[in-house]
């Protein structure tokens, strides 16, 4: 993450510092700092000198004139909160007022056909394994890029996902396929440690590899198969994951169970796959019928005629 002009030295370092000793995700880490560098080079000032109220004439600019949508103003007033009261602590009421509400989306999701359509219209063998992994795990991408060989037990059947969102630990039920492609996949390159390795120069460098693929690689995969499909609808790496929470609900697993699969820390945030699922509101439908019924005698259904009820 470079530096700037105005946001350099000690006080980028201490930022950096502070953002490593609470634990945040290398994303989350190198995306607060990059807000606090825009913010700076915006007034050609080092943060730490910045007033109040120019940080709301900042923030007001960037959603009124800028327009940015709310899941960017989101990161960036995170990244505001946290410089200026952990890294240049700072007793503003702007930071209490400012908030983001942004639209309540229902996130994208596609069926168990069009998964497979992707996967089978993959050019290279590594991205169809990469594609099917996060599916099939329902896996957060920097979580499937940095699965290692440790983390599979094929004895249980089970992966450990301990790199995720937060630093939680949670285990997932492995399917025999994606064992089974996860072991040709890895002959293909035979590194020690990483089952993604990144390629390196010439393609040829996966074995000794100390770093996973890069996030570009299956993200710019899946934006180009999708496209030529098109779907209807903008698909990502994530798509797959949501795809997987939902599959699971019209099959029968409980929200809790999947809560679990997917690291959520709050049901509330995985109750939204309720929403999103045709199949489980005409199972409520049938299930309202069965439970529900009650024959009436024959003698009364001879004489009621017409009923009041259309």
């Amino acid at each position: 993450m470079a530096e700037s002009t105005y946001f350099t030295g000690a006080l980028y370092q201490k930022m950096s510092e502070d953002l490593q000793l609470t634990s945040k995700a290398k994303r989350t880490h190198d995306g607060y700092l990059r807000e606090i560098r825009k913010l700076a080079d915006h007034y050609r000032l080092s943060p730490d000198r910045i007033t109040e109220a120019q940080l709301r004439t900042y923030f007001l600019h960037l959603k009124n004139v800028r327009h940015f949508a709310a899941g960017s103003l989101t990161v960036t007033l995170s990244a505001f909160k946290f410089f200026y009261r952990i890294t240049c602590p700072r007793d503003w009421v702007t930071l209490e007022q400012l908030k983001v509400k942004g639209p309540k989306t229902l996130p994208e999701v596609i069926t168990i056909k069009q998964v497979h359509q992707i996967i089978d219209a993959c050019t290279s063998e590594r991205m169809a394994v990469f594609f099917w992994t996060v599916y099939s795990l329902g896996l957060r991408l920097d979580e499937a890029l940095n699965l290692q060989i440790g983390d599979i037990d094929s004895q249980r059947m089970m992966v450990h996902i301990h790199r995720g969102k937060g630093a939680k630990d949670r285990y997932l039920p492995l399917a025999s396929s994606t064992l089974r492609q996860l072991r040709e996949h890895w002959k293909t390159h035979r590194n020690s440690t990483l089952l993604f390795p990144a390629e390196g120069r010439q393609h040829c460098g996966m074995t000794t590899a100390k770093t996973p693929m890069a996030p570009t690689t299956p993200q710019d995969a899946i934006k180009l198969i999708t496209t030529e499909m098109n779907f209807g609808k903008k698909v990502s790496t994530h798509t797959l994951r949501h795809s997987y929470a939902t599959h699971l609900f019209e099959a029968g697993v409980s929200l809790k169970t999947i809560q679990k699969y997917l690291g959520h820390s709050s049901l509330q945030t995985t109750l939204v796959y309720i929403h999103i699922t045709e199949t489980a509101e005409a199972d409520a439908r049938n299930t309202v019928e069965q439970l529900f019924r009650r024959d009436l005698p024959t003698d009364r259904d001879a004489s009621a005629g017409d009923g009041v009820v259309g």
